[in-house]
């Protein structure tokens, strides 16, 4: 019943509009949202708007620098555990889950260096203003914590210390949620599941 009673609360919430007059612009920052089924992130351009990502998430921190040449970055949010214990979903364990379920204040960014993404069914465009980019750009930074970055799972990526509490309620989800909604992007009130954040998209 819990369970049920969860899931049906996450339904609700990832329907009640956050900004909801907000629509996108015809012209600005162009980011996506993407989706493994599970996890949800946010893909950004390297540069635009006077903020450049490369003075946050330094080449130096990958065990490949040139990786860092490409236009984009992809970042989300989660669990320390579930972050470095699951590379790969086969790596997923029901203790690992409950774990962070239960509730963690041991947080990272994810971040990967990228090319440009296609946009698709688990990829999809958004459009802000650049004040609205500014905005969430400032959300990300402070939601990073002072600290060495860590290997990531590949030659592209690397993790770094953050800050937030992650449980039931504040899932990577609900981060990338109100992440957006601190733009000022209309979205759910409560986005737990990756569906979601993407049925807005």
């Amino acid at each position: 019943m819990l369970v049920l009673a969860y899931l049906l609360a996450g339904a609700i919430g990832g329907l009640v509009p956050r900004n909801g007059g907000w629509r996108p612009p015809d012209r600005g920052v162009t980011i996506w949202i993407e989706d493994n089924g599970i996890h949800t992130g946010l893909v950004l351009p390297a540069r635009a708007a006077g903020i450049d990502w490369h003075a946050d998430f330094p080449a130096r921190d990958l065990r490949d620098p040139r990786y860092a040449a490409h236009r984009y970055v992809a970042i989300g949010w989660g669990e320390r555990g579930f972050y470095l214990g699951t590379p790969t979903w086969w790596d997923v364990r029901p203790a690992t889950v409950l774990h962070a379920a239960w509730g963690s204040e041991d947080t990272l960014l994810h971040v990967e260096h990228i090319a440009r993404p296609a946009a698709g069914p688990q990829v999809r465009a958004v459009t802000l203003r650049e004040d609205e980019y500014r905005r969430l750009a400032a959300v990300i930074r402070a939601a990073r914590r002072d600290g060495a970055a860590l290997p990531g799972y590949a030659a592209y990526d690397a993790f770094y210390p953050a800050r937030g509490r992650y449980d039931a309620l504040r899932t990577c989800n609900a981060w990338t949620g109100d992440t957006l909604a601190a733009a000022g992007v209309r979205i759910g009130a409560w986005t737990p599941f990756a569906s979601t954040v993407m049925r807005w998209f």
